[in-house]
């Protein structure tokens, strides 16, 4: 419903902005026939409408991006919350028990475990929020180091193994061994491990185990790192659209499921301020709902060392 609603609000701006539009351009064909033989008038006027027309047109294009983006924040807001509610309600519940009553050490550890993992959780969502600041104001690199991007993958899928509790090798690693790139070790880490986030949070339970990581040359003078997976796949017309910030895909009829799916809506807008920062390019491939999809992050590589 809150979907549809925004959808229709939409609608209604834009429908009174484009009968607004005709209503204007009618006026104008209505008074160059009245006044033709009048030469000034009807040239100012020839003029005019135009003018006035295009300025309706802006205007309402104007209040439809305003109106979507005042909904995508507010959306944001309500993930951020529930981001941040979820684990520090976990965190406060284990030491209230912990606190309440003695729990023997079997379940006192299993607590740490779980009140530890709320907290990377916490930290993690505090992370991506500052990086997307840092991302939509900081537009050049200020260190670079010789790094290699193969290690960096591995890493990335090591955390994100981790945090989801996967057995090894639950995330397929194909490809070269060393791959070696100028760059942030932090920013590119994270940007790989956001693109390993979502495709484990998009495939499903049954899934997981079907998500790769791939790196490859296949262009001279870069490198080509690939994440896929075979989850719920990306409609083609949002294949660009997913990564500006705040972007949520949509929720369908055939994806119930999609409710459970949390996130900010800042994973991919972080993966490409980060590859733009390095010089790179990033882009989806999707056959479509249902098929999966993968992300595919090309790095022009390091000048070899003389």
């Amino acid at each position: 419903m809150r979907i549809g609603g925004r959808r229709r609000r939409v609608a209604a701006v834009l429908a009174i902005g484009i009968c607004l539009a005709a209503l204007a351009m009618a006026f104008n064909v209505g008074w160059i026939v009245l006044s033709w033989r009048e030469g000034a008038w009807f040239l100012l006027g020839l003029l005019l409408f135009p003018l006035i027309v295009a300025g309706l047109v802006l205007n309402t294009i104007f209040l439809a991006r305003e109106i979507r983006r005042n909904e995508q924040h507010n959306a944001f807001i309500n993930a951020v919350t529930h981001e941040l509610k979820t684990p520090v309600a976990s965190i406060r519940l284990y030491l209230e028990t912990l606190q309440s009553r003695p729990v023997d050490e079997v379940r006192r550890q299993e607590f740490y475990r779980t009140m530890l993992a709320d907290s990377d959780r916490l930290l993690d969502t505090v992370e991506q929020i500052l990086r997307a600041g840092r991302a939509g104001h900081v537009h050049g690199l200020t260190t670079r180091r010789r790094l290699d991007l193969a290690a960096l993958a591995d890493e990335a899928a090591a955390h994100v193994s981790a945090r989801y509790g996967l057995p090894p090798g639950a995330i397929a690693r194909a490809g070269l061994a060393s791959a070696p790139v100028e760059g942030d070790a932090d920013e590119l880490r994270a940007a790989i491990s956001n693109l390993l986030d979502n495709a484990i949070k998009y495939s499903g339970e049954p899934a997981k185990q079907a998500v790769q990581l791939s790196l490859s040359g296949e262009s001279a003078g870069w490198w080509t790192l690939r994440v896929s997976d075979r989850g719920r796949g990306i409609p083609r017309n949002e294949l660009k659209a997913i990564f500006k910030r705040f972007y949520r895909a949509r929720q369908r009829a055939t994806q119930p499921e999609a409710v459970a799916v949390a996130g900010t809506g800042l994973g991919l807008f972080i993966v490409r301020s980060v590859v733009r920062r390095h010089h790179g390019r990033v882009h989806a491939e999707s056959e479509g709902p249902g098929l999966g999809s993968t992300f595919v992050i090309e790095l022009p590589a390091a000048p070899e060392v003389a």
